[in-house]
């Protein structure tokens, strides 16, 4: 049963080889900033991380599905010298991520090439946290405010070493994360979209 195991093992790892598939683990770094379509109200970039596995099929021209656990958040400030009772929130988003990306090796060596990459990524929001940092003065946002889904478009370049991997990606958001949220008799029209700098290191598997 054993050898039985490890040669079907070895006819998997022989056939993902020869197909040209590699599977990888990554990790992350990501600093995004969540914007306000308000002037009263300021947003700033935030740190977060990011954590999960790749596929990537083809030689040259590839494509790379990805899925990762990812953190991000904003800190929210009302900036208004007419308006006394100032709030301040932190927002701390964790989300599933799936970017499904095609790639293309403008270096395409045995041991070292360069990438770039372009494609759409879905997120599923799996927990959000919404902190009043002023506790005198509550803010308007909930964490029913989030959309549970939001879509993104990432670009990248990326750096092959032996089977270590290197990436530097951009993630443009396309639906608004926060939208309008109301609070007492007065609705604010955050309108806030998600841009996100990252930058990751993986380890091929396979």
């Amino acid at each position: 049963m054993r050898r039985f195991t490890l040669m079907t093992l070895f006819l998997l790892i022989s056939a993902m080889t020869f197909a040209g598939l590699k599977l990888g683990i990554k990790a992350g770094y990501n600093a995004n900033k969540l914007t306000a379509n308000i002037d009263s109200v300021s947003s700033q970039f935030k740190s977060g991380m990011q954590l999960g596995i790749f596929l990537r099929a083809g030689k040259r021209f590839y494509v790379q599905p990805e899925l990762y656990y990812s953190l991000q958040g904003a800190e929210y400030i009302l900036n208004d010298p007419t308006n006394t009772r100032s709030w301040n929130q932190k927002v701390t988003i964790g989300s599933i991520d799936i970017p499904v990306l095609l790639g293309f090796k403008i270096i395409n060596g045995e041991k070292i090439n360069f990438r770039v990459n372009l494609g759409p990524e879905v997120s599923f929001v799996t927990n959000r946290q919404v902190k009043d940092l002023n506790d005198l003065v509550p803010g308007p946002i909930t964490g029913s405010s989030i959309n549970p889904v939001n879509w993104y478009i990432q670009a990248g370049l990326g750096v092959d070493l032996w089977f270590f991997t290197i990436d530097l990606r951009y993630l443009g958001g396309l639906n608004e994360v926060i939208s309008s949220v109301q609070s007492g008799l007065q609705t604010w029209d955050f309108s806030s979209k998600n841009n996100v700098f990252q930058f990751s290191l993986g380890f091929k598997i396979l």
